[in-house]
């Protein structure tokens, strides 16, 4: 009777998954004159010289929200070092709960992890011009550490280079923001030359702005990354 049930819900799930995916217009043109999108589309390579429109939606169109994105992640990864620190007292032993890796794992990350980093910077270097930007960069960049702690127990980084590095990024995202209004103009205005379409040096602010954003998660992910592989326990 049980497995009859299951396959009876199985079946009401999945046609009413295959009616919604059926009633869906794919292949259809949705983006009408005078709709959000269709504006976003025709201004972003003529009002900012930006290919990547997310991009340009993201840093410039609604820079204030991914302002508020970045500081939600500040204040994620600053509670869970709260929580997660244990000041070390004296005399007291403590071991790594991570095991010793492979020679292969060491070998190899020491080849890719210099590879890991440019790959990271190229992503929100470029964000104004392909696909990526600040967050997915950073997250590389994370990743390429986090391969090392995991080849090397006794691999740490500078959790103060990381404040410092993460700090001067969100100066820098609100300090180009407030210079937008001292400019008699709005929060996160361009005072840059846009440039050309297509080129690396072009979309005024926005680059500047990925580039800070990418820093900021890099800097933020690899200290939360750090302290969750790094917890200690008593013998």
């Amino acid at each position: 009777m049980k497995k009859l049930l299951v396959i009876f819900l199985l079946a009401v799930v999945g046609y009413s998954l295959v009616n919604a995916l059926m009633s869906v217009p794919f292949g259809e043109n949705r983006i009408t004159e005078g709709t959000v999108s269709a504006y976003y589309l025709e201004q972003t390579p003529t009002q900012l010289s930006v290919a990547n429109v997310i991009t340009a939606i993201v840093v410039n169109y609604r820079g204030f929200d991914t302002l508020g994105e970045v500081s939600v992640l500040f204040l994620a990864s600053l509670g869970l070092g709260s929580i997660l620190y244990r000041k070390h007292k004296e005399g007291e032993e403590e071991v790594a709960i991570l095991k010793p890796s492979s020679q292969l794992l060491q070998a190899g990350s020491k080849l890719i992890f210099p590879a890991i980093l440019v790959l990271g910077a190229y992503v929100f270097i470029h964000g104004h011009l392909t696909p990526g930007g600040g967050f997915q960069g950073g997250a590389i960049i994370a990743t390429g550490f986090l391969l090392m702690m995991m080849a090397y127990q006794d691999y740490r980084v500078s959790h103060n280079i990381l404040m410092w590095v993460e700090s001067l990024a969100g100066v820098t995202f609100a300090g180009i923001g407030v210079w937008g209004l001292a400019m008699g103009n709005t929060f996160l205005e361009n005072f840059l030359p846009i440039g050309n379409l297509n080129d690396l040096l072009s979309g005024g602010i926005i680059p500047i702005i990925y580039i800070a954003v990418g820093f900021k998660v890099a800097a933020e992910l690899t200290g939360v990354l750090d302290t969750l592989l790094n917890i200690k326990d008593k013998h």
